[in-house]
């Protein structure tokens, strides 16, 4: 009940509040030790394919470690003064290690200023996406915004959820660290190629479950919204494991099916275009309003997953962590 309790109760600050706290988001701390990891392994270490993998392994436990251990003991600290201390300072980690107000407000930040312009749209798209967008168009914009919001389902909401709710707020950041370092190192590049291939795989180990968890959420709650919940079941059997990897499609296709469009598809990063699955039917053309409905859907998915995880976990009576 006590973990049960702080996830529901940081679940709600995040949807009121969202990440007030950016400097000193936990995140942004990991992503800074990440930073600094890098920069001293890749010194002490051999620029060569067995002496970078070998770095981007002590990387990994180190800002994996660092996620876990410090709210571990941290926490068991401010029970042993306080019971109530340290159930808010729990509740407070669940809060921030949540994303999906952020998640809303970032496509709502996308759809604002592409109907300003669509030189503010690409620069407004170009805070959350990794991929090249001084050369989409209109479309293409929207796309990415879409598919941002459908990947981000997984990695800001229900993986999260998952982790808290299997092992409180230390478990959610260590998922959040092994997330934080995919987005640094997790590339196909010739920088990361081997310094971040482990982080990569063990990105893809820690989602498989809750990416599976979250296409089902997302085509559920497309019914529940009135959405095309048997066309997202449709696409997502067919069209889920098309992309390279093996989480970023299921809800991808997933949100594609549920709203009659196509995403996915080749795109461009560091200046050159990398040939990518599609997801979905073109049906009919995407709109801006489709930004809308995405978000509307990934918080349907949000409080499906909630009510669901927070049902098991009360059901199965799991010890505090």
């Amino acid at each position: 009940m006590y973990v049960t309790c702080a996830v529901l109760l940081g679940f709600l600050l995040d949807s009121l509040f969202g990440d007030p706290l950016r400097r000193l988001h936990p995140v942004s701390l990991l992503g800074k030790l990440a930073a600094l990891g890098e920069r001293l392994f890749r010194r002490l270490f051999p620029k060569t394919a067995k002496g970078e993998t070998a770095a981007g392994v002590l990387l990994w436990l180190l800002v994996c470690g660092a996620g876990f251990a410090a709210p571990f003991f941290l926490l068991r600290f401010l029970r042993g003064v306080n019971f109530y201390l340290g159930f808010a300072a729990e509740a407070l980690l669940c809060w921030q290690i949540f994303a999906r107000k952020s998640l809303a407000e970032a496509g709502a930040h996308v759809r604002r200023a592409l109907g300003r312009s669509l030189d503010e749209g690409r620069q407004a798209v170009s805070m959350y996406v990794g991929r090249d967008t001084a050369g989409l168009d209109e479309q293409g914009v929207i796309k990415a915004a879409v598919e941002t919001v459908a990947e981000n389902t997984t990695d800001g909401v229900v993986a999260p959820l998952v982790f808290l709710l299997l092992g409180g707020a230390p478990l959610g950041l260590l998922y959040k660290a092994v997330n934080t370092l995919d987005s640094m190192v997790g590339y196909h590049s010739e920088k990361y190629e081997y310094l971040g291939k482990f982080s990569a795989r063990l990105d893809d180990v820690f989602n498989f479950i809750p990416a599976r968890f979250a296409a089902a959420c997302l085509i559920a709650g497309a019914g529940l919204l009135g959405m095309d919940n048997l066309g997202a079941l449709r696409v997502f059997r067919r069209d889920r494991n098309r992309h390279k990897s093996p989480n970023a499609g299921q809800t991808e296709a997933a949100v594609a099916g549920a709203l009659h469009v196509r995403l996915g598809g080749d795109a461009s990063y560091f200046g050159k275009t990398v040939k990518k699955a599609a997801f979905g039917d073109p049906d009919r053309e995407i709109t801006k309003s489709d930004i809308g409905r995405a978000c509307e859907l990934m918080t349907a998915a949000s409080v499906l997953a909630l009510a669901t995880g927070c049902a098991v976990r009360l059901t199965l009576s799991w010890p505090l962590f």
